[in-house]
């Protein structure tokens, strides 16, 4: 075998197997050996043609899915972080939330860096708000403003200015005279206001962002092979890619719209199925990864992200009956007439219900007898 067979692989595999062989520089021999390997692999994993590819994968998934267990679990080293697997972890991921119910990230450090610098980023991209080193917030009905107290152990431990508290203020609060005090700050609307939204500036002042990266509630320092990682509650991916010491390539979120708003969706498409796949390796389940990777090429195939349902892959289908099969059989059906729709029974679902053979399997091609000519 030379490596001209690689004429039998897709264009793509073909390109890419070659740049391989360039970036390695392999030998003859080596190259030789690599080709009859990849060949091998891409012909165990072609199936039939016909059959029925996206039945299998939901079998092969679904069944596993629902022996896995509904608890959250603590993240190594940290009782007061909890991340969401087992099920629920699942079905966020298929369902393409926005904002999962534990958003994390796993933070990877440049080559070579201590504990303690893994300790200073940590405590630099932790979120500091207000009310994390506020020791009283009140509101002084005589002067009309709300004043609120710091206590200097939580500035020093957060490493929090006086100055940058108050600038931070400023920007939130343009209708506001923030003014710095020897033991806190005082904020002062510039109009006349009730007490009700005295109120309201109050909570709103302690919910202010101070410093760190917005979202990122928590941080943990953990030690893995060596090395020093970062593990938070909360996500801000695009901002945390560009931090110094940070390594760019090995950083990950569990945000998929996140990783494909930074890194574009093919980047969400392999987040989608590393996601999956460690869910249910936790769970000691066994998955084809070939399965999830189906899934994960659907739910990306238009350039977004779409979930496996109503308002997303299964809500899109060009056959009216599929859709109505699926749920809100007469907002579809109602739909359908309305818009002259046709259904030209050309998948699975349509030719079920009307009892006719679907196109899967022998049912994809008709036979025809020609007896012998005498």
């Amino acid at each position: 075998m030379t490596i001209e067979d690689l004429k039998d692989l897709p264009p793509k595999m073909q390109e890419e197997t070659k740049e391989a062989f360039k970036l390695f520089k392999l030998t003859d021999a080596q190259k030789k050996k690599a080709t009859a390997n990849i060949i091998a692999v891409y012909k165990k994993s072609m199936f039939e043609a016909g059959e029925a590819m996206g039945i299998i994968a939901a079998q092969s998934i679904s069944e596993p899915a629902t022996q896995m267990t509904m608890r959250t679990y603590h993240v190594a080293g940290a009782a007061q972080i909890e991340v969401t697997l087992g099920l629920p972890r699942l079905v966020e991921i298929f369902d393409a939330r926005r904002i999962p119910k534990t958003p994390t990230m796993t933070i990877y450090l440049k080559k070579g860096a201590s504990k303690e610098t893994a300790k200073e980023v940590a405590a630099e991209i932790r979120e500091v708000k207000l009310t994390n080193i506020a020791s009283a917030a009140n509101i002084n009905l005589l002067n009309s403003q709300v004043e609120v107290d710091t206590d200097s152990k939580a500035m020093r431990e957060n490493n929090v200015k006086p100055s940058a508290m108050v600038t931070a203020l400023k920007e939130a609060f343009k209708n506001v005279d923030v003014k710095q005090r020897a033991d806190g700050v005082t904020l002062k609307p510039k109009a006349e206001v009730t007490v009700k939204e005295l109120q309201k500036l109050r909570s709103k002042a302690l919910d202010t962002h101070i410093k760190g990266l917005k979202g990122v509630a928590q941080t943990v320092v953990v030690q893995k092979d060596d090395e020093w990682i970062i593990t938070t509650l909360g996500s801000n991916f695009a901002k945390i890619l560009v931090t110094d010491h940070v390594n760019p390539d090995k950083t990950v979120t569990n945000n998929i719209h996140e990783i494909a708003k930074v890194l574009g969706v093919e980047a969400a498409r392999m987040a989608i199925i590393n996601e999956a796949s460690h869910t249910v390796r936790d769970q000691g389940l066994d998955v084809d990864v070939r399965h999830i990777m189906l899934v994960s090429d659907i739910m990306t195939v238009d350039g977004e992200i779409r979930a496996i349902g109503r308002y997303g892959i299964s809500g899109m289908k060009g056959s009216v009956l599929a859709r109505a099969n699926f749920e809100e059989t007469i907002k579809h059906l109602t739909k359908a007439s309305v818009a002259n729709e046709v259904d030209r029974l050309e998948s699975i679902v349509e030719n079920v219900m009307i009892n006719q053979v679907v196109p899967a399997g022998t049912g994809m091609f008709d036979l025809v007898f020609r007896p012998k000519k005498k």
